[in-house]
């Protein structure tokens, strides 16, 4: 049995709340129009710290310092990193040149451009898809042998120089050998967890949009592969390992964004939501390894096309309206550490 292969077990049917899906969309109406005030710069400032950040950790000589700035690089560039995933929800004409900067300062620099998630991460909205073997970002974490969260955990370590490889090497070899660009398509080419997803080839104007993206990405890679010639090992090195601290973190998130219990089959909207997490206040962590507005993960299911600004707003309003008691309330954790270890318990259960 691989680290990917399930063991028997199965996620509860459970029937659709009519009241709290009601109240979610009726509530937020008001809120549901992504800002330009607000996405522009945070995203340009997180952008604008890390790599400020990031040649701090380069160029100072005191460890101590150096190692505090790639700290601060890790968090900022994640930050700005995880706005690929409201490039994914928000209508193509609501943010204007916001894809174009957003893939230029940080997709193509940090080798993730945002093709890579667009029409990926919608399939794992798709309302027949969540949780299936058709879900490219599902996994029933739960319900598999307990080695295979550390072993998802520490394969996102390999992640940045993965990318490079991917995008230094495999691309340009693609493009010379159709077999070799068919296969690092489907399988190298979305950021998704499922090792069974297999990618659909791009068409229209979102081919050419690869096209571009790709050939950017390739151009950046080739020349960090090559910068080593001319400035030596220690950017290139520093840099990856401060973008495998993201990838580790970024990693974490994930685990903890759902409770990972179904085995496979479609399910309810309330169903979905039950098995994602939401990480509200009073905590405060949650905003540094869940920014953007993923530490209301579950809402975010019930409301896909709300902006990430305004799902605080809507937490306050659903809490207010539908009550402690409601199944909106049971969606909710303290934090990272209770939700490892739940799941983590999950795995240890003996299941057949």
């Amino acid at each position: 049995m691989t680290a990917y292969e399930k063991i028997d077990g199965s996620a509860a049917a459970i029937s659709d709340d009519a009241a709290m899906l009601r109240a979610a969309v009726e509530l937020t109406r008001d809120i549901s129009t992504a800002r330009p005030d607000i996405y522009w710069p945070d995203m340009l400032i997180s952008a604008l710290v890390g790599y400020a950040a990031l040649a701090g950790a380069i160029l100072l000589d005191e460890a101590m310092l150096a190692i505090a700035c790639g700290l601060v690089a890790a968090l900022a560039l994640y930050r700005a990193l995880l706005f690929i995933h409201e490039l994914t929800h928000i209508h193509k004409n609501a943010l204007p040149g916001f894809r174009f900067v957003w893939n230029l300062l940080v997709g193509i620099p940090m080798l993730t451009p945002s093709f890579m998630y667009e029409g990926v991460h919608t399939l794992h909205h798709a309302r027949t898809r969540y949780g299936t073997p058709d879900d490219p970002e599902y996994l029933p974490l739960a319900l598999m042998k307990p080695w295979s969260l550390p072993l998802f955990i520490v394969v996102a370590l390999l992640a940045p120089p993965l990318l490079l490889v991917r995008s230094a090497l495999l691309v340009p070899l693609g493009a010379l050998i159709p077999p070799v660009r068919r296969l690092v398509w489907e399988r190298v080419s979305a950021l998704s967890i499922n090792p069974d997803f297999r990618r659909r080839p791009p068409e229209g104007g979102f081919r050419r949009m690869v096209f571009w993206q790709e050939l950017g990405a390739s151009l950046w890679a080739v020349a960090l592969l090559v910068s080593p010639y001319y400035i030596g090992w220690r950017p290139l090195l520093i840099a990856l390992g401060v973008f495998s601290f993201t990838a580790v973190l970024n990693q974490l998130r994930t685990l903890v964004a759902h409770l990972w219990e179904n085995d496979g089959n479609a399910m309810t909207v309330t169903a979905q939501y039950l098995d994602s997490v939401n990480v509200p206040p009073p905590g405060a962590l949650p905003v540094v390894w869940a920014p953007v507005g993923l530490r209301y993960h579950a809402l975010h299911h019930l409301l896909p096309s709300v902006p990430y600004h305004s799902l605080g707003e809507a937490h306050r309003r659903l809490t207010a309206h539908l009550g402690a008691d409601s199944t909106y309330m049971r969606a909710h954790y303290r934090g990272m550490l209770p939700l490892v270890g739940k799941i983590a318990r999950s795995t240890m259960v003996k299941r057949g």
